[in-house]
């Protein structure tokens, strides 16, 4: 079953700020880096069981998988028909807090 990819508009606001940070050094690196990480997304419509669930990473029950480009995390769920990618995250960052906490700081778990 080839699934649809849905983008939720604050993951492609995280590729965009991704692209201008690299781009400052180098634009080619950014748009070579964005049109990647758009590749691997893409894969995910064939493939979306190549991530790896974040249940098996942290203690916490959530649908969330992610896989991994460079040094960024994609992350996406499976619904229905469709792989929806969430957020694209520096691994460095604290990627829990931002995943399960709402704009008004109450935890979304």
């Amino acid at each position: 079953m080839k699934y649809k990819i849905r983008i939720n508009p604050v993951a492609i606001s995280d590729v965009q700020l991704i692209k201008e940070h690299i781009a400052e050094d180098s634009p080619d690196a950014a748009a070579k880096f964005g049109n990647t990480l758009y590749s691997k997304i893409e894969n995910l419509s064939d493939f979306p069981e190549i991530g790896t669930s974040l249940s098996t990473r942290i203690n916490i029950k959530t649908d969330y998988s992610f896989i991994v480009y460079d040094r960024h995390l994609i992350f996406y769920k499976v619904e229905g028909q469709y792989v929806s990618v969430y957020r694209v995250l520096h691994g460095a960052r604290d990627y829990l807090s931002i995943l399960f906490t709402d704009d008004l700081g109450e935890s979304k778990k």
